[in-house]
Parts: structure tokens; sequence; C-alpha cells
């Protein structure tokens, strides 16, 4: 009887399929067209830091979509948004496709991640309502396959697709798909009656953390034409004057955005960080490698994604594999050990970066990617059950914002830091391009090495707790 109550219809699963999809295509999208960097900058004469403006652009507006789905998922059937995110996904696509200038280009862009900021947290609302909580935790960690799966993987197919065919097509060959997704979600989602929350939007909170997050971003955006000027450190303020600015609207206004009071437990605020830090080091450092394989090394587009695949698979195997070793022993051991792998492989990088090549930077991302997929799922799994059960839908809203926002961080600093070497710097472009390199390396192990102590005082903090 029991096991007749837990049963889940097909029809769960492939709704659930429909929208995890959309997600992964949205996802994959992010980094599938961080190869084409130099032929997009060559075809549209524009230099790398306004080039990765098709990532961090994309990546940010993903995080401010996301800051609205806790009020629409309780005013909208799930049904109904997916089908808006598939419409939003296929215009955005088919403008990228068509696009003769980098101004479209990013219009389509900014257009296809409205898609996935919806995408996302739907897949999560729809795994968190129909599926049992004794099978709770095998769908989440298909989920977080999903979300760290997809980003690896845009390189290789990327690089694949522009190499043999064109960048354009990048876009026209994943379309068909999303014809697919929208198909699936429209015959089996439930479109059941969504229970309307009293509270209005909080429009103040909204604006004042999109502004934010944008201003954020275009202030280290600026490092690549200018370096460290006056305005950059002047926006840079401003930014955090928004931010700071949001936190008190959203605390002090009629209705919230976010529920920030889970950061009242200090495990969830070091988890915060050390989530931040490994999608900004997974998402900076899938843009890096691929672009130093092609400036330095001199591979061309499909060898630089490729490069990422064997880490990419690694990676999804042992993503399943730290959950299990985390319901068996806890937290602490597996996040310490992908930890520990990520300063090794952040340190692989720096040391052996003179002796470099395209087999190298495949074994060394490997190293550094098996301790992410180690770490990733783990920290907000361990946030989650700090927090009493009717926050753990904040902590999922709020991480999957932050991971967002982390990835368009790194990405932005980190092509910025070399675009100030390739516009400013002396010799070749490869030259240039292996200087700036060096400079991202160098981050990457510092921020390595702070995610490692953040751990270690986490869970030391929480074994006095216990």
């Amino acid at each position: 009887m029991s096991e007749e109550k837990h049963r889940i219809s097909g029809r769960v699963y492939a709704g659930i399929f429909a929208v995890a999809l959309l997600s992964f295509m949205g996802i994959m999208t992010e980094t599938a067209t961080n190869v084409t960097y130099p032929e997009l900058s060559n075809q549209f004469q524009i230099s790398l830091d306004t080039t990765q403006w098709i990532t961090a652009g994309y990546l940010l507006m993903v995080t401010i979509v996301m800051g609205t789905t806790a009020y629409l998922l309780k005013r909208v059937a799930a049904k109904k948004l997916q089908a808006f995110a598939v419409c939003a996904f296929i215009i955005g696509d088919v403008t990228c496709a068509l696009a003769t200038s980098f101004p479209v280009l990013m219009v389509g862009r900014l257009v296809q991640a409205t898609a996935t900021g919806l995408a996302t947290p739907t897949m999560f609302h729809l795994i968190f309502t129909k599926i049992p909580r004794e099978k709770l935790g095998e769908m989440t960690g298909l989920a977080a396959m999903v979300i760290s799966l997809a980003p690896a993987l845009g390189p290789t197919y990327g690089g694949l697709i522009s190499t043999n065919m064109s960048w354009q097509m990048i876009f026209w060959l994943i379309l068909p798909f999303a014809f697919v997704s929208l198909l699936m979600g429209q015959v089996f989602i439930d479109s059941e009656p969504v229970q309307g929350s009293a509270e209005p939007f909080s429009y103040g909170s909204f604006i004042s953390l999109a502004i934010a997050m944008f201003v954020w971003i275009e202030a280290l955006s600026l490092i690549g034409k200018y370096g460290f000027v006056w305005r950059f450190w002047l926006m840079l303020i401003a930014a955090l004057l928004l931010f700071a600015l949001f936190v008190y609207l959203n605390v002090h206004g009629k209705s919230q955005l976010v529920d920030l009071s889970i950061f009242r437990f200090p495990a969830v605020r070091f988890d915060a960080l050390t989530y931040f830090n490994l999608q900004f080091m997974n998402i900076g450092i899938s843009l890096v490698i691929p672009v130093y394989a092609q400036y330095v090394l001199k591979a061309n587009a499909f060898v630089a994604g490729l490069i990422l695949l064997p880490g990419t698979i690694v990676g999804a195997v042992v993503s399943p594999l730290a959950g299990h070793i985390a319901d068996r022993h806890g937290f602490q051991l597996p996040v310490m050990i992908g930890n520990t792998l990520l300063v090794a492989g952040a340190l692989l990088f720096w040391a052996c970066q003179d002796y470099l090549t395209p087999l190298l930077l495949m074994l060394f991302f490997l190293v550094l990617r098996t301790g992410f997929n180690f770490t990733f799922s783990n920290t907000i799994s361990n946030a989650s059950v700090q927090v009493p059960m009717e926050n753990t839908a904040d902590v999922s809203s709020i991480f999957n914002m932050t991971q967002q926002f982390a990835g368009a961080t790194g990405v932005v600093f980190l092509a910025s830091l070399m675009a100030i070497f390739q516009n400013r710097g002396m010799g070749s472009m490869a030259t240039r391009t292996y200087n700036g390199g060096r400079v991202d390396f160098i981050i990457m192990i510092v921020l390595a090495l702070i995610t490692l102590t953040i751990s270690v005082i986490n869970y030391r903090q929480q074994a006095r707790n216990k």
C-alpha cells in the first residue's frame, strides 16, 4: 500500500524531463560560444573584454530573471511558465542564428537567458512538489547533474559545430529540441490551480538588485580596456551601495524578493561563499582554457572545446559518488576531498604553464573538475539541512541565483584580466595571452585556497555546535 502511494507516474517524470531539457539547453548555450570568442572578435571587430559579454550578460540576465521566480511560481501555473520560457528560448535562439552584428547577437542571448532563468527554478519546483520525500535525493541529484554537466559540455559542442560548420549552427542545431520540450511540457505538466500570494511583488528590491548586479559586472568589464582606473573603483563602490539598498528594501519593504534570514545561520553564510567561489572557478576556467588553447597553443575551436570533455564526463560520474559518500560519512569528507583537488588542479595550471599542451590542459582540468563535483552539490545540501524545513526553498532560490551571478563574475573578471594583457601587453598575441593566463591561474589558486580555508572553518564550527 505504501509502495502504491509513493509510486510516481510516467507523466510526472515526462513533465520534469521537459523542463530539464529546456534548462539543459539553456545552461549549455551559456558556454557553447566560449570557443568562438576569437572568431567572433575578428568577425565583429571587437576585443575580448567586449566579446565576453555574450556569456557574462547571459548569466547576468539568468540571475535577474531567477529573482522573479519565487513570486511567479506562486501566481502562475508551471505549465504556462514552461510555455513562455520555451517561446523565449526559440525567439532568442533564432535571433542569435540570424545575427549579423554583435548588438543583435547580444539581444538574442539576453532573450534566451530569460528562458533559462525561468526553466531551472521551475524544474526544481516540479521536483519539490511532485516527487515524494524518499525519492527527492535521487531526483535533485539528477537535477544537479544537469546544472553541472551542461556548462562544461557547451564548449565541446560549440567547438565541434563551429569548426566543422559555423558558429551560427550552434543555435540552429539545438532549435528542434526546444519544440520537443514545448510539446512534452504542454502534454505532461499538470496545470493545477496556483495558490496566489497575498504579498505584492517587491519591485524596489528587484530593481535595486538588477541594477547592482549590472553595475558590478560593468565595473569588472572596464578592467579589460582601462585597467583599475578611478572609474572602475567608482562603479564598484556604486554596486556595493546598490546591493546594500537591495538588502534594506528587501528586509524593510512590504514584501520580500528573497528571504535573507537564512544567513543568520553561520554555516549557510560559509556555504554561500563556498558556492560562489566554486561556480566562479568552474565557469571562469571553462572560458579561460578554450581561449588560452586557441591563442597560445594554436588549437582549433574543436580541440579547445574537447579539452573540457573528459573532466565533464568524470564529473558526471563523481557527483552521485560524492553524494553517496556524504550519505554515509557526512558532507565534510567529500567537501574536503573536493577542495583539496581544486587547490591541486589550480596549482598544476600555474606550475606547469611553460609546458602546457592540450593534453595537459585536459588532465589538469579533469583534476579541477573532479574537485568541483565532489564539493558543489554537497555544499548546497549542507546548507539546506542547517535551516528549518520551511526555509529550504529559500536556500534553493538564493543559492541558484548565487551560482549564476558567480559564473558571470568569473567570466567577466578572468576574461578582463586576460584582455588587459592582450590590449596593452608587449609581444605577439600568443605572448600577451600567455601572460594574462598566468594571472588567471594565480587567481584560481588564491580562490581555491580561500575556499578550502572557509570549508575548514565551517565544519569545525558545525562540529563544535553539535
